[in-house]
């Protein structure tokens, strides 16, 4: 367990707000929230582009289910860098990755990676609570492959569940020190938060960054 003060575990965290009932006066606090707290980003939808704040941006693409067309996925991140987005978490399509199919996954990542080149960063959610460790170990390869700069446990949506320990020390393991690893869903305390550090995570995607950095219980959802 890692024993983190606020001021190193804060520029961690992609304050994060991607309910579907979200406003943009949600979308307003959140931003003055992480720039009090000083958090890395704040994580919007799509939609609630651009955001005025001095942190960065981070959006979603193909969220949540990642069924999505690789070209739509990739319109999708270029349109949100266009409008503002300094980060992307794209969601693989997550089928591909159970029924083998690196290539396919492979594909889907570089597709997203053309269209949003460096310096925008590329965050690849491959749901690992779906996926065995075998398929969670290809996926974070194909992610690398393709160009990706980190890769993301969860998108926090999945009924299967979010991040663990487990998942975060394995995607650690694969991708080394070459890519970054983002713990996301279901991290709500301070303690979860530290355990995400210590198993290898660099990012943590949270919904509830008050109740974390306080100790105190986080909030619901991501």
């Amino acid at each position: 367990m890692t024993n983190l003060p606020n001021d190193q575990l804060a520029p961690m965290i992609d304050h994060t707000l991607l309910k579907p009932e979200a406003t943009r006066a949600d979308v307003d606090a959140l931003a003055r929230e992480a720039e009090e707290l000083g958090t890395y980003s704040i994580c919007v939808s799509p939609s609630m582009l651009p955001v005025e704040t001095t942190v960065k941006v981070a959006t979603v693409c193909g969220f949540p289910s990642g069924q999505h067309q690789s070209s739509i996925k990739a319109a999708e991140a270029a349109d949100s860098v266009a409008r503002g987005a300094d980060e992307v978490d794209m969601v693989i399509n997550v089928g591909l990755a159970v029924s083998g199919d690196v290539d396919g996954v492979e594909a889907d990542i570089r597709a997203v990676r053309e269209a949003v080149p460096a310096p925008t960063v590329l965050k690849v959610i491959i749901e690992s609570a779906v996926l065995s460790d075998e398929q969670i170990v290809a996926a974070c390869e194909a992610a690398e492959r393709a160009g990706a700069d980190f890769v993301k446990t969860s998108t926090g949506f999945h009924p299967a569940g979010g991040a663990t320990e487990h998942a975060v020390a394995l995607m650690r393991r694969t991708v080394g020190d070459r890519l970054g690893v983002k713990a996301s869903g279901g991290v709500r305390t301070r303690e979860a938060a530290e355990a995400m550090v210590a198993a290898g995570a660099s990012r943590l995607g949270l919904s509830g960054s008050r109740g974390v950095l306080e100790g105190d219980a986080a909030g619901s959802g991501y």
